[in-house]
């Protein structure tokens, strides 16, 4: 039987090893097989880490982003703008528009910040309930770095110097029709803004435009979703009248920019305390991304 991985204090990003180069000269191969051999070694010794929260960075970076990173490049042709406005080290918040369905645009941000900020910094993103309610699912998140969107685990990100990422409008972003698209949703009650109040961590605005376009939502089937018991069940022009097939993205051009950060270590211990400046950081951060979102329509032009 495999051994356990050794189970570590919650710290700053853990490094791992950049991603490998394509082949490019003989005897590169040699080296994959060997660094391959020598992952597996490592995972069935146990000779790996995780955190309290059950993060594996390793197996993050080398497996569950691998089949990812095609569709960052090839599929969606990301571009990334504003990627100094993250510190390489020290807390940060990372508030995002959600949409698209199924929400790839977290995926999208996460592998971002991954493979193209300087410091390869993951993004500890903040999830859903149903998510860590599905067999397997929660497990496989929390592999990722994911953990439950609350103010407390948060809070406790963001205190031990993690880059963390909130989605705030949750199953009303993802799930919005496509006549809707780009226009955000209610931001909740501003837990996010709490959580960087009580840690100092500044919060970074970030826009994607794209993701709208991947699975356009025409038309919500209600009793089913009920039968089944999710938030909704889409209607798109491909599912479910292709099947299977209909699961495969549209190859929209993607943009994601994150904006100037907004320092809140400097407003004071009792600022989290207080309901109007919670309300009107939450409504600085939804319209900086809401214009930022018209500014990189512009920019794109077509969709596709």
């Amino acid at each position: 039987m495999p051994e356990k991985a050794r189970v570590i204090p919650l710290r700053p990003d853990i490094e791992t090893d950049p991603v490998p180069d394509p082949v490019e000269e003989p005897g590169d191969w040699e080296r994959q097989v060997a660094a391959v051999l020598a992952f597996l070694r490592r995972r069935l010794t146990g000779d790996y880490e995780v955190d309290e929260f059950g993060f594996d960075p390793e197996l993050t970076d080398k497996v569950l982003m691998a089949p990812l990173r095609p569709l960052y490049d090839k599929w969606f042709r990301v571009e990334v703008s504003g990627l100094q406005n993250i510190p390489d080290t020290g807390p940060v918040l990372v508030v995002a528009n959600h949409s698209g369905t199924i929400a790839m645009d977290s995926l999208m941000t996460q592998l971002a910040l991954l493979d193209h900020h300087p410091a390869r910094r993951h993004l500890r993103m903040l999830g859903a309930n149903m998510i860590f309610a599905t067999p397997g699912l929660g497990q496989l998140a929390r592999k990722t770095g994911t953990t439950l969107a609350c103010t407390a685990d948060a809070e406790r990100l963001l205190a031990a110097g993690q880059a963390v990422g909130v989605w705030p409008e949750g199953y009303k972003g993802i799930g919005k029709p496509f006549s809707e698209r780009y226009k955000l949703q209610r931001f909740g009650r501003g837990g996010f803004v709490s959580a960087a109040l009580r840690t100092g961590a500044p919060i970074v605005p970030c826009s994607i435009v794209g993701a709208e376009e991947i699975y356009p939502m025409l038309g919500n089937a209600k009793a089913l979703a009920r039968l089944f018991r999710l938030p909704y069940l889409p209607l798109t022009p491909t599912f479910p009248w292709l099947g299977a097939l209909g699961l495969l993205p549209l190859p929209s051009k993607w943009l994601i920019e994150f904006g100037r950060p907004i320092e809140t270590a400097d407003l004071g211990e009792g600022a989290a305390e207080d309901p109007m400046l919670l309300f009107n950081l939450t409504d600085q951060v939804r319209e900086t991304i809401q214009h930022t979102l018209y500014q990189l329509l512009l920019r794109r032009g077509s969709p596709f």
